[in-house]
């Protein structure tokens, strides 16, 4: 007869342990900043009680297998159910200054870029024959909601499917991911929301020990992102240049700062991803 193996045996093995960190670590720093600034209490508990969920889908949560099989049919429905989940907000959002990039459920509004895209890439870089196609669909989206944000984390996540695969036709997207993002800059830009926006600019101004803080936060996630070991290499590349692109957007324009800002649409689409990358990884966790 056998037993069950303690979940720290069972779950905890470094690759998991790195992912669990990489969205813990700015998600905390994140929920410290809400909490030590002044933002709302509803802030600081969304913020905690997204984590705190992301954190248990990413040591023990589990897909059906066929959605981690590289190339499998179920991983392109998979793909193709994201791509339509982006463009929800064209179709039932609310549109503010002609842009769309969220929608409500039950109450709360949530972006479906920041949810859609970390996971939306692993799945590209897992379908390299289909990757370019998944991605440009991905920006023709950013392009006419406009979204600058998703803009430049495809950006990203082409960079770093370059570097995996030493593939041109990535570092073309790229390219052309940077111009959506320039072009929906200029047509997208929003008032900035206090606890959302500009977290790292302005307090580079008035905390700047505060700001240090959180981006050395975020840089830390890229990292555990990029090196976590044992993933599907092209997989945390391409995840890791979201979060990249991500960050570039908040720092150019009024984008939400993903992770340390309010916001649990980015916790949720990051553990999602990283929930992946440790069940696609190679060993059996």
């Amino acid at each position: 007869m056998t037993t069950e193996a303690p979940l720290t045996r069972r779950h905890m093995t470094p690759l998991a342990l790195a992912l669990a960190l990489a969205l813990a670590l700015p998600a905390l720093a994140g929920v410290a900043y809400l909490a030590g600034l002044g933002a709302p209490l509803a802030y600081v508990i969304t913020n905690a009680f997204a984590l705190g969920l992301g954190l248990v889908w990413i040591v023990i949560g589990r897909l059906p297998t066929p959605l981690v099989s590289p190339n499998s049919w179920s991983q392109r429905s998979l793909t193709i159910a994201l791509l339509i989940f982006l463009t929800l907000p064209l179709i039932i959002g609310p549109d503010v200054n002609h842009v769309s990039r969220w929608i409500s459920v039950g109450g709360f509004t949530l972006n479906t870029g920041a949810i859609a895209i970390p996971l939306l890439v692993c799945l590209s870089a897992d379908n390299r024959d289909y990757a370019v196609p998944i991605l440009l669909s991905a920006l023709f989206l950013a392009l006419i909601q406009p979204d600058a944000a998703i803009g430049f984390a495809i950006m990203g996540a082409s960079i770093g499917l370059y570097f995996a695969w030493q593939d041109w036709k990535p570092g073309l997207v790229a390219i052309l991911a940077f111009g959506v993002g320039v072009i929906a800059t200029l047509r997208g830009e929003l008032p900035a929301q206090p606890f959302v926006e500009r977290i790292l600019v302005d307090l580079a101004q008035t905390a700047p020990f505060v700001a240090i803080a959180l981006a050395l936060s975020l840089i830390a996630s890229f990292a555990l992102m990029l090196l976590a070991p044992y993933g599907r290499q092209a997989s945390h590349y391409a995840m890791a240049g979201t979060l990249g692109g991500f960050t570039l957007a908040a720092l150019l324009s009024n984008y939400p700062n993903v992770l340390i800002g309010y916001g649990a649409s980015p916790i949720i689409g990051y553990a999602l991803a990283l929930s992946w990358c440790r069940q696609a990884s190679k060993p059996t966790t």
